[in-house]
């Protein structure tokens, strides 16, 4: 059992999210950022999918009301267990009554706290994760309260890991991601490719889960902005009237009838995830076997940082 005594900016409970329902509309949501999500399971000795805690801006203070493990990464948020700082991307090992609190970001935006054995919310079309917008997942569809408790599911104290500090993404003033052109490019001048490309953007503070909004140079379109709808894949780049691109991201909508001149690589959009709002973003255009091929070493990646446990 977990007490949150304070719950932190925004805090959710996420998986790797409810897969196969856009046809009735409703999103995956699961975690921004993936690979630390992942990571901060295989620390607390649990599958990867194992639902745990989003932390956005700043983290939750929260009580263990039994012995248990938990793991924190993603966003620099400073972590305390009974007021002595500990450090980040490795396994903690808590006893009952022990307090925890998870600080305000240093560098990142999201910070992802994992619990041996995962939390035990209901499941709800498959998932546990939460989904705001739609009140389902999670506890009770929203984020966590003051006073609020969460039970784990049962799990044996996990070997302590820690990550090396340098194996880590570094999270800066500025991102850069890959993209592959489409599905609606050739709606877009060459100049406007050209734009989007070769431009600076900004995250604007009106960014959310559901998607990050951009400014920067105006991307022009050829014939119109608007197309019948169709359905938005993680990590479209929508382009309305305006030519400010939008980053569509798990809460997103299932249908739009925007252009979108490219998609965000899933192994670089939790890079977008991780930017504060002023932060800067560049796009660089791939190939899709690039893109494939990028994702294998993605994948490899994540296990050379920590390969999960064997079961």
């Amino acid at each position: 059992m977990i007490e949150i005594e304070e719950p932190g900016a925004l805090t959710t409970v996420q998986d790797l999210g409810r897969h196969g329902q856009l046809r009735h509309g409703i999103p995956p949501s699961g975690p921004l950022d993936v690979a630390a999500f992942i990571l901060a399971n295989r620390l607390a000795g649990n599958p990867d999918g194992a639902a745990g805690l989003e932390c956005t801006l700043s983290g939750p203070r929260f009580r263990v009301l039994a012995p248990c493990a938990i793991a924190v990464t993603g966003a620099d948020m400073p972590v305390s267990v009974n007021g002595a700082a500990m450090a980040g991307a490795s396994t903690v090992l808590l006893e009952a009554g022990d307090r925890v609190r998870i600080g305000s970001a240093r560098a990142g935006l999201r910070a992802y706290v994992a619990f041996g054995g995962g939390l035990d919310v209901p499941l709800r079309l498959g998932s546990r994760a939460t989904y705001l917008r739609g009140r389902l997942g999670g506890l009770e569809g929203r984020a966590l309260r003051k006073g609020d408790r969460l039970r784990t599911l049962p799990a044996q104290l996990p070997a302590v890991r820690t990550i090396a500090p340098q194996a880590l993404p570094a999270y800066g003033d500025e991102a850069h991601v890959r993209v592959v052109l489409g599905p609606q490019a050739d709606r877009f001048t060459a100049a406007g490719i050209a734009a989007f490309l070769g431009g600076d953007y900004r995250l604007l503070p009106q960014s959310d889960r559901m998607g990050a909004r951009l400014e920067g140079p105006p991307i022009a379109h050829a014939n119109g902005h608007d197309i019948v709808s169709d359905g938005i894949a993680a990590g479209s780049v929508q382009v309305p009237g305006n030519g400010q691109p939008i980053v569509l991201l798990v809460d997103r909508q299932s249908t739009g009838g925007y252009t979108k001149i490219a998609t965000v690589c899933s192994f670089d959009l939790g890079r977008v995830g991780q930017l504060r709002p002023g932060q800067r973003l560049r796009f660089e255009a791939i190939e899709v076997t690039q893109a494939h091929e990028r994702l294998r070493e993605w994948r490899t990646m994540l296990d050379r940082i920590l390969a999960p446990v064997a079961r």
